[in-house]
């Protein structure tokens, strides 16, 4: 069955059932018995984007039920996961979410309708994607300690996209910004790949986003990748350092990784939730989705859901001082 994408009508409507109640009818009704949403909070072609329609079509093999993959794009990605978290806690809508959304925008969003702790429930955390500078060719660096020497003897005239305020690529920037005591302008667009044909256009310089949304026009010579904000390089760049390597004290131990994972309604049966995870582990240890994602430059992070819970609750404390010391605002 093909992966169909946003605008297909799902038939009927169930209600919102009590958590033991929705548990107890779990084991007695197989799960799933029709098609999957799940959203991702952001336009078509950015990294989550791109991991979600991964993982939807191995979910779509497996079980022989399609995923809808729903673009919900607005408020640094905050519109989209308030669908989900108010969405019948069935197992029937799911979320993609990232750092942005799940550790990032409860910091910038004060009034925030959800909690991204106690309004959905962790299912598999997907994947790492590293972070990677790249410039247009007209930028003249090669290198990243280039780029921030360039920055610092020329303030303001630098200038840089995202997919939006608060996002993945935003934080990362502005984090790079932090530690190396630079300026660089923001541009925020509405989604990562506006932002990278804006970049490939000329029309802006440089993006510190995802991996995948970069990579193809990296390896055709389009971009130019100047580090990778892991803590290990790329095996698929083995050549681009990371931003620890540029060789500078102040970014020694850099990490900026974005990651990704399934959450779903607070309420979700326990064994609906076990049952989404040991399938998405199971399609993230096979060879073919470990080659697919090396290619994209994201790695793979087969998990418990507890485990994800965790790293969402650490990361939102990690990134609250960048926040405030990047003056991020909403959109």
């Amino acid at each position: 069955m093909k992966l169909l994408t946003r605008g297909v009508l799902f038939s009927g409507a169930l209600a919102i059932l009590a958590p033991h109640h929705a548990a107890a009818q779990s084991s007695a009704v197989p799960y799933p018995t029709r098609a999957i949403r799940l959203v991702v909070p952001f336009t078509p072609g950015g990294s989550t984007d791109i991991l979600a329609r991964s993982i939807g079509v191995e979910l779509t093999r497996a079980w022989g039920q399609p995923v809808v993959i729903d673009n919900l794009p607005g408020a640094g990605g905050s519109l989209g996961a308030d669908r989900v978290a108010k969405a019948p806690a069935d197992g029937y809508t799911l979320l993609m979410g990232h750092i942005g959304t799940l550790a990032v925008t409860p910091s910038i969003y004060p009034n925030l309708p959800y909690d991204p702790v106690k309004s959905f429930a962790p299912v598999a955390w997907v994947a790492r994607v590293p972070n990677v500078l790249a410039v247009h060719p007209s930028v003249p660096a090669r290198a990243l300690a280039e780029f921030l020497a360039l920055a610092r003897s020329q303030p303001g005239r630098l200038n840089y996209g995202s997919g939006g305020n608060g996002s993945a690529a935003h934080i990362a920037m502005e984090y790079l910004k932090l530690k190396s005591g630079t300026f660089v302008v923001h541009v925020p667009y509405r989604g990562t790949a506006p932002a990278v044909n804006d970049l490939l256009a000329g029309q802006i310089q440089a993006i510190f986003t995802g991996a995948p949304a970069v990579m193809p026009f990296v390896k055709s010579g389009q971009l130019r990748a100047l580090a990778v904000s892991s803590p290990r390089r790329l095996a698929s760049l083995p050549d681009l350092p990371t931003v620890a390597e540029s060789g500078l004290k102040e970014l020694a131990g850099f990490e900026a990784d974005q990651w990704y994972g399934v959450v779903a309604p607070a309420g979700t049966p326990r064994e609906i939730i076990t049952k989404l995870n040991a399938q998405i582990n199971a399609s993230l240890n096979s060879p073919e989705l470990q080659v697919r994602l090396q290619a994209e430059g994201a790695q793979a992070t087969p998990t418990t859901p507890e485990a994800f819970g965790q790293l969402i609750a650490s990361e939102t404390e990690r990134w609250r001082p960048v926040v405030k010391a990047g003056h991020v605002r909403p959109e």
